[in-house]
């Protein structure tokens, strides 16, 4: 009987580590998930090419078995947010966010060069999303990167991205191989899960432009976090509510439509709302990149 408890991006997690973990878990209890994670990754060689610890992806994997139950992860800590954040020279927002009436920003050119994260942008970031944004704010789990674009100091739009779904037809077909062959990979991929522009700011054809100013340097930023690059973005917009007009104005490319099914979904289950996957290739030899083998 095969003693493997779950699959983590490709990778067979068997008994023997998460009895590792555990052991680490019990001789250790002053320690914070960080460290757990660092002294797991050392234990177990699992670095980046360049020696970087796989730590956010380590404590994704623990963070998994602890939700499955396989082990008990310490109380997360509180003295700090551990969220990544892109840094620039900006106001900062303030804690809370007022409803202004609508309003036109004079100059898109004026905050195109401002738009970056603070670190005390995050309240304010997941306040919006929960309260303007149709799915509302989730927590994310694993390698992601928040964007709150400001204007003079304002909120003007957020831009929340993660780690890409592992299986996705549309994108095989879309990179030309089967799932296995860049399963290695999938961490090049960066999902948009959430996108806002606030709704009392009118200016014409901003979502595109704001698309387009992330996508310029999205990859730089998740190298600088995350020490690896980012080759292709993708996003699923619900056909029920948005006609995808920003992404395809941006110049990305609707690669298909789902069956209502989910990455998630079950045999059986109550289908979702039909989606179409549209996708930004960030550079010609993405498809090379993504198919390329481990280094």
């Amino acid at each position: 009987m095969s003693d493997v408890l779950l699959s983590f991006r490709g990778r067979e997690i068997r008994a023997a580590e998460v009895g590792f973990l555990r052991n680490l878990i019990a001789e250790n209890p002053a320690l914070s998930r960080r460290a757990l994670s660092a002294r797991a990754c050392e234990a177990w060689n699992w670095v980046q090419s360049n020696g970087q610890l796989r730590d956010m992806v380590c404590r994704s994997l623990m963070l998994k078995l602890h939700r499955a139950g396989h082990i008990e992860l310490p109380p997360p800590g509180n003295s700090r947010s551990t969220t990544p954040w892109v840094t620039g020279a900006c106001a900062s927002a303030p804690p809370k966010t007022p409803h202004p009436s609508p309003e036109r920003l004079a100059r898109w050119d004026s905050w195109k060069s401002a738009s970056c994260v603070v670190p005390k942008g995050e309240e304010v970031f997941d306040h919006l999303l929960q309260e303007h944004h149709y799915l509302g704010y989730s927590r994310p789990v694993g390698e992601h990167l928040k964007y709150l674009l400001l204007a003079g100091g304002r909120p003007v739009a957020c831009l929340g991205w993660s780690s890409a779904p592992l299986k996705l037809d549309l994108r095989d077909r879309f990179v030309g191989a089967p799932q296995e062959a860049y399963r290695h990979n999938l961490h090049l991929i960066a999902y948009n899960t959430r996108f806002l522009i606030v709704p009392w700011v009118r200016v014409p054809h901003l979502a595109s432009q704001v698309l387009g100013v992330v996508a310029r340097r999205i990859s730089a930023d998740w190298q600088g976090l995350y020490h690896h690059p980012i080759h292709l973005l993708e996003s699923f917009v619900d056909t029920e509510h948005f006609g995808g007009t920003c992404y395809r104005a941006a110049n990305w490319i609707c690669v298909g439509r789902s069956e209502g099914r989910g990455t998630k979904s079950v045999r059986g289950a109550k289908p979702a709302s039909i989606k179409d996957l549209l996708v930004y290739p960030l550079g010609k030899n993405f498809r090379q990149k993504l198919l390329a083998s481990h280094e």
